[in-house]
């Protein structure tokens, strides 16, 4: 062969390998959004610096943090405020999974001292989920800087309202530095909290995607009379600038923290409520265990094939199902080998995440009625599906065999009161 023709098949193996790269970014981002080339959007942290740490000057200071407290430019919040003129910060505070972000979900943390800083860092994830009287002592401002995913069972807005009522209760302001919500402040989506399954995973009587930041939130929390005793707090919110509600993560510039373990990306939270209730039945696996956290729905008994071919004649909008087998490497199924299917988001735009929820628990209990989902869970996991889902409507619908479709009306009925109360605390556009 020429050296010619050697050159010209090298060529072209190129230009094809580009053709396909260009390909698969265009279906790795399908809204084909236009990622910053820098920060367009400066969080609550950002945006206190640059009014010189106004109003915690002359103060003393506990934060409420973890890992994900960060500058724009992934300095944590810890040391900015720890190196702020004028500013005292004499405790820290860490949620579910620490300071650090190194512990297991639902797993107790420890209290200690912080290595860098010498400063005590009380944990709200152990004998106490609410700050005392005593960890409260001397402060005069307590600062809440967390990124959240925006779905209810994600356990940092009930430590954020437990902290609020702590800090009513001792006369301590508390500030919210704000943060974009990852599933845009316009999804608002799924099942409304029955006060009688109030919980830790359920601690509000919002949706299970409510759209709103914790700024947001932590207003509306306030306001409603939401926190114990109906007391109120002295709330200060600092709010982003550049934030718009529309935007998806990739549209922020912010670089994304793994809020947990197992919410790696930004686009894990999607997942997360796509998959996350079935994951608290521990009859069936979402992904947990392997590299993709609720991307997958699987088990020792699933057809794969079955399962995609069902869930892909739903023709449900923005998804597909892809059919696959996987072994799960680390957590309680490590080993085991599992069929099933891979979520594939196509166009997170026409997306409804709770519809591809119920479909998924709906088509397990039809195509494989011997596996029951339901029967076969302990009363245990019985217990925190319903607290995560809100109330025992979910379960008991599906396990009635009623249709999908009636089941999504009822959800959205019930979210209706919701969206007119929600109006009144949003902060941005």
């Amino acid at each position: 062969m020429t050296k010619i023709g050697t050159d010209r098949r090298g060529f072209l193996r190129i230009f094809a390998a580009i053709l396909v790269f260009l390909f698969c970014s265009q279906q790795a981002f399908p809204r084909q959004a236009k990622v910053a080339d820098k920060p367009v959007v400066k969080p609550g942290i950002d945006v206190l610096r640059s009014r010189g740490f106004d109003i915690l000057k002359g103060k003393r200071v506990g934060l409420i943090t973890n890992p994900t407290g960060v500058s724009s430019t992934l300095e944590q919040t810890v040391d900015i405020l720890h190196r702020a003129p004028g500013v005292k910060l004499v405790a820290l505070f860490g949620p579910e999974h620490g300071v650090r972000g190194d512990a297991e979900g639902g797993k107790l943390v420890d209290s200690f001292n912080d290595s860098q800083t010498g400063l005590p860092v009380y944990s709200l994830y152990g004998r106490t989920r609410k700050p005392t009287r005593d960890m409260l002592r001397g402060i005069d401002v307590l600062v809440y800087d967390i990124q959240d995913i925006g779905v209810r069972s994600y356990t940092y807005i009930s430590t954020l309202g437990l902290a609020m009522e702590a800090a009513a209760e001792n006369n301590v302001t508390f500030v919210v530095l704000d943060r974009p919500d990852p599933l845009t402040g316009t999804r608002v989506e799924g099942t409304m909290l029955d006060p009688k399954f109030k919980s830790f995973i359920g601690a509000y009587q919002i949706p299970y995607v409510y759209g709103m930041t914790a700024g947001e939130l932590a207003e509306m929390i306030n306001m409603e009379g939401w926190l114990q005793n109906g007391v109120k707090c002295n709330l200060v919110v600092i709010p982003m600038e550049g934030w718009k509600r529309s935007m998806w993560w990739d549209e922020t510039g912010l670089p994304w923290v793994p809020t947990s373990p197992h919410i790696p990306h930004a686009t894990t939270p999607m997942f997360y409520v796509m998959t996350g209730l079935l994951g608290e039945l521990g009859t069936a696996n979402q992904g947990v265990g392997y590299t993709m956290p609720f991307e997958l729905v699987g088990a020792s008994w699933v057809d794969g094939e079955k399962l995609a071919d069902y869930l892909n004649s739903r023709n449900l909008a923005g998804v597909i199902f892809r059919p696959l087998s996987y072994r799960p490497f680390y957590f309680d199924t490590s080993g085991s080998r599992f069929l099933g299917v891979q979520v594939h988001v196509i166009d997170s735009e026409k997306l409804n995440m709770t519809a591809v929820q119920v479909n998924v628990l709906d088509a397990l209990q039809r195509l494989f009625p011997e596996k029951d989902i339901f029967a076969r869970a302990k009363p245990e996991r019985i217990g925190s599906f319903d607290k995560a889902a809100g109330s025992s409507d979910l379960r008991r619908a599906l396990q009635s065999r009623r249709s999908v479709e009636e089941i999504l009306r009822d959800i959205d009925r019930e979210r209706a009161p919701f969206m007119i109360e929600r109006g009144k605390y949003l902060l941005y556009d």
